[in-house]
């Protein structure tokens, strides 16, 4: 495809779930940019989501449980973790990580006033604590 004439490639790196490829379309009359979009895909997709509610809820269905919400937030946390180590400046995604963090205490605070020994399980499965 682009050995054609007129195709000239230009790669511009964004984020890591998200790479843009321009090519320019050089005709007579027209000159335009196509934008493709290569996706690489989620970190979280349906499967790996009921597969995360099974480990750690009572099944795949009950994603409302706290261990379960934990459990998700962790592994959001982690992704993000990673992706910050990347990208240093990227000020939105720290402001999120920030939030998912609060969320998390929070849901780990509400375990430790309702069943501390449900709060020491998730703990010691996920391995919050050093």
């Amino acid at each position: 495809m682009l050995k054609r004439k007129g195709l000239k490639p230009i790669v511009k790196k964004t984020t890591t779930l998200q790479k843009l490829l321009y090519l320019r379309l050089d005709t007579k009359d027209v000159s335009c940019i196509k934008i493709i979009y290569n996706n690489i895909g989620m970190y979280l997709d349906k499967k790996s989501k009921e597969k995360l509610f099974k480990k750690h809820g009572k099944n795949a269905q009950d994603t409302g449980s706290a261990e379960g919400q934990i459990a998700l937030f962790t592994e959001r946390i982690n992704h993000l973790t990673e992706h910050l180590k990347k990208n240093r400046k990227d000020y939105n995604t720290e402001r999120s990580l920030v939030k998912l963090v609060g969320k998390r205490r929070a849901l780990l605070d509400y375990l430790t006033k309702k069943d501390i020994l449900r709060y020491r399980a998730i703990v010691k499965e996920l391995g919050l604590r050093k």
